[in-house]
């Protein structure tokens, strides 16, 4: 198993999906850990397919400690797909030794074995009862392998922005993707 271990100074990261599973607003969050509660640059951009849900959307993050001079992702050092078509769109663009973590129910990554397969969906869903909790469990993932921002400062972004009420769901769902990549990560 992969794990982004000494990252460069720059640090690109792209969170891809399908329209209404929360990944531009799994970007957003994350670019919020890094510049708010760590203290580091960063810059998020975004895009979306034609279709308000179910077309293909990706949110690109690039961190750094220095200046940031380009704002997207050229070469992933971390890829997030939680659908088919965002596998196939953007994993050719992870740098070797990158790391790409696939929804394992959603998308058929058989031609990439590094890939990290982790039901990500299933797990919200049996988590917090809400499929929508996906992108929460997907950055608790991606910050436990990658440890790009701090456990605390993604868990203050991810609370600053959770609709009053959900505090605890959104707790729960970012601390069952921390566990599924220390579990993933001792089977290595």
């Amino acid at each position: 198993m992969t794990t982004l271990q000494g990252l460069p100074d720059r640090t690109e990261i792209r969170l891809a999906g399908e329209g209404g599973q929360g990944m531009i607003l799994a970007g957003i969050i994350l670019a919020e850990a890094a510049s708010i509660y760590d203290g580091k640059n960063a810059v998020q951009t975004q895009s979306y397919g034609p279709e308000a849900r179910g077309g293909a959307s990706k949110s690109e993050v690039v961190i750094s400690q220095g200046e940031i001079d380009h704002p997207e992702v050229l070469k992933a050092d971390a890829l997030i797909a939680l659908s088919q078509e965002a596998y196939k769109k953007f994993s050719q663009d992870v740098k070797p030794g990158g790391l790409l973590i696939v929804d394992a129910d959603k998308v058929d990554a058989s031609a990439t074995p590094q890939a990290i397969r982790l039901p990500i969906t299933r797990m919200a869903f049996e988590t917090t009862g809400k499929i929508i909790t996906a992108n929460t469990i997907a950055l608790g993932v991606l910050v436990a392998l990658t440890n790009v921002v701090s456990r605390d400062a993604i868990e203050k972004a991810v609370l600053a922005r959770a609709p009053k009420g959900t505090e605890e769901m959104n707790r729960a769902a970012l601390k069952a993707g921390f566990e599924a990549a220390e579990k993933e990560t001792s089977r290595s």
